[in-house]
């Protein structure tokens, strides 16, 4: 039924798939959006910083090098990434208008990295709810994620929602 109301949980993933369309990575385009209270007090999508050239303008090394099979390859090279992340946009976003995090609710289109788990888990962030799955490589890594992933009250939780763009969710360059 075209006219049918979207349970909330749908209504703020497919926010955040929209969110994720502003978004200018040549990887993934990924969106998020925090929610206190069934309102939503931020949003956050993947880019360079602020007053910076974007990445589809060649703002960022390690984008612009994704292929070449060095250090910026796939998979790798996230700590020399000069773009943030969409849930880090989201959390940073809502800092800077003062508004607290602690006991939200973060809806975002990827699982959330390590670094992204570690600081929503510092902000208390109660819950998360993701789209696509993201697995951590390696069993030490694997251990120290799930470990994060204790520290989030109500978890990680996956939502089945239509993507028409997939995983793949590319920017246009």
């Amino acid at each position: 039924m075209a006219n049918e109301r979207p349970e909330l949980d749908r209504y703020f993933m497919e926010l955040a798939l929209q969110v994720g369309r502003r978004a200018d990575c040549k990887g993934k385009r990924v969106g998020a959006v925090l929610v206190r209270d069934e309102r939503v007090i931020s949003t956050g999508y993947n880019g360079t910083p602020e007053d910076m050239t974007n990445c589809t303008k060649g703002g960022c090394e390690r984008c612009a090098r994704r292929g070449d099979g060095g250090p910026f390859g796939p998979g790798k090279g996230y700590d020399m990434c000069i773009c943030v992340p969409a849930e880090q946009n989201a959390l940073l976003s809502a800092a800077r208008f003062g508004i607290s995090v602690e006991g939200t609710f973060m809806y975002t289109t990827t699982q959330p990295c390590f670094n992204c788990l570690k600081e929503m888990a510092q902000t208390r962030v109660k819950g998360i709810y993701f789209l696509h799955e993201w697995k951590p490589d390696g069993a030490e890594f694997q251990r120290q994620y799930s470990i994060l992933e204790g520290r989030i009250p109500e978890g990680l939780k996956q939502l089945v929602v239509d993507d028409p763009e997939g995983d793949t969710r590319e920017s246009a360059a």
